[in-house]
């Protein structure tokens, strides 16, 4: 117990300012609010910089890509608040598709990057990278199931950080698994009003 008060005291500022805009930006998510975006923005750019201090090639990128769609789901959410788009659900053969194709993808992602990277954890550390680029295109589009695949993606980011010695990155990813949970009953509870009214999405 000690040893992780000790941890979480080292936690530099830049961990720390992460962490609270990365838990502001899933709570205004869960309730639709642009403001999201911008938390999300500048987070990431605090976490590609970490990530890449500690030998997270794919996780530095992934952080990257975050900061493209911070901007481009700022603009999705604007577009569809004017034409009123609400909540969508994608089928369930849809994701019995993309799911292995992904982790797939990730394995070849992480052979490649075997030759110039020593880390244990490519494989890991390219499904997240996957998984969350598809995940984070689900929100800006406004995707029901997108809550679900951040339930499996925060759990395994909170193992990775945890073994990479992000300690408090790790807290926060397991704090998300509750937001995810969150999320997905907010936004579920809107599709199922817009279901029973307007027939599915």
């Amino acid at each position: 117990m000690q040893q992780f008060v000790n941890q979480i005291a080292a936690t530099s500022l830049a961990e720390w300012l992460a962490v609270v805009l990365a838990l502001a930006y899933v709570w205004l998510a869960a309730r639709q609010n642009s403001w999201c975006w911008l938390c999300a923005f500048v987070s990431t750019s605090i976490y590609t910089w970490l990530f890449w201090q500690v030998t997270l090639p794919f996780q530095a990128a992934l952080n990257v890509f975050y900061m493209v769609m911070a901007v481009y789901g700022y603009y999705q959410w604007g577009k569809e608040s004017s034409a009123d788009t609400g909540i969508r659900s994608w089928p369930l053969w849809w994701h019995l598709l993309l799911i292995p194709a992904l982790w797939l993808a990730a394995l070849g992602l992480a052979n490649l990057a075997a030759s110039q990277f020593s880390s244990q954890h490519l494989w890991l550390d390219a499904s997240i990278q996957l998984f969350s680029v598809i995940t984070t295109f689900m929100v800006a589009h406004k995707v029901l199931q997108n809550w679900l695949y951040w339930v499996v993606i925060d759990i395994a980011s909170a193992y990775l950080c945890l073994q990479t010695g992000l300690l408090l990155s790790a807290c926060l990813f397991l704090g998300y698994v509750g937001f995810a949970v969150y999320g997905y009953w907010q936004w579920n509870r809107e599709w199922e009003g817009q279901y029973a009214t307007e027939g599915p999405h």
